[in-house]
């Protein structure tokens, strides 16, 4: 199988109604837990509410609007986004009702409280900008584990890199985009579930704000060194990225939680080894070459 096939399927599998099944899967099956003791019938509530409304009904929106305008599935021109990215904050509204009105999970509710206005920020930037919605996509369901599982649920930033590489290969973003889609959700998520969780007197248990910080910024530094490198214009990129990076392993080795150090080793491991494996098609490699 060549990489462009490889990639497309990568594209298709993190579409972001399809990678929020198992990720809101996970998430789900860990609020379901109540003092020790797994509560089934929280569970098929909790998952009923985000498979309606986090991917169902997005995807049939996408499909529906994609076959409307003749398109691909991505909708890959920029201003037939408007109506879909709409319809879907709706639908993330209409979750974030139902999840309050039978009291199902404060983090459920919250969560896609944040799915809604992430979408509306992304809205906004689609108006001048085609930031990744793919990146986006994941990033805000990690961005959840995170808070839930601490350095668990960051391990999950392993697809961060992959899916940059798959939509830049696949030429449906800059790298730019892509990397970008990552970073916001990321951090928009985190920040606005404690912000909502505070305004709205809707206590939940997670991590701190602080920690999550810390895992995203592991998960992200490598990634946006390499975006940096591939856009200024400098010589010797090469020894610049191996300078960075010793830097960077010192800092979080010194100052930095052993988990979180780990999380920054294993992505940046990612990172570099899917950079190899995509070669001169890829604008990572042709920086480190």
């Amino acid at each position: 199988m060549d990489k462009r096939k490889i990639a497309e399927k990568i594209s298709t599998i993190t579409n972001p109604p399809i990678i929020t099944i198992p990720l809101f899967l996970i998430i789900c099956i860990v609020l379901s837990f109540e003092n020790g003791a797994f509560n089934f019938n929280k569970f098929i509530v909790l998952e009923l509410i985000s498979l309606v409304f986090a991917s169902v009904l997005p995807m049939a929106i996408i499909l529906f609007w994609a076959k409307k305008l003749n398109t691909d599935k991505d909708i890959s021109n920029r201003e037939d986004r408007f109506m879909p990215l709409v319809i879907g904050i709706v639908s993330y509204f209409i979750g974030v009702l139902v999840s309050f009105i039978l009291n199902a999970d404060n983090f459920l509710t919250l969560l896609l409280l944040c799915y809604a206005v992430n979408t509306g920020v992304v809205l906004l930037i689609t108006i001048k900008w085609k930031i990744s919605v793919h990146t986006t996509g994941i990033s805000g369901p990690i961005a959840a584990l995170i808070l839930l599982l601490g350095p668990f649920g960051a391990v999950f930033g392993v697809i961060y890199p992959i899916v940059i590489w798959s939509r830049v290969l696949l030429k449906k973003h800059t790298l730019s985009q892509a990397i970008c889609g990552g970073v916001q959700g990321f951090f928009l998520t985190v920040i606005e579930m404690y912000l909502y969780m505070y305004l709205f007197n809707m206590p939940t248990s997670m991590i701190s704000l602080e920690m999550s910080i810390l895992y995203i910024l592991a998960i992200i530094a490598t990634p946006v060194i390499l975006g940096i490198l591939s856009y200024i214009d400098i010589k010797n990129k090469r020894t610049v990225f191996i300078l960075s990076e010793i830097i960077l392993f010192s800092l979080f080795l010194m100052m930095m939680p052993l988990d979180v150090f780990a999380i920054f080793v294993i992505i940046t491991s990612v990172s570099l080894l899917i950079t190899y494996y995509a070669g001169n098609e890829f604008i990572w490699y042709q920086t480190l070459s």
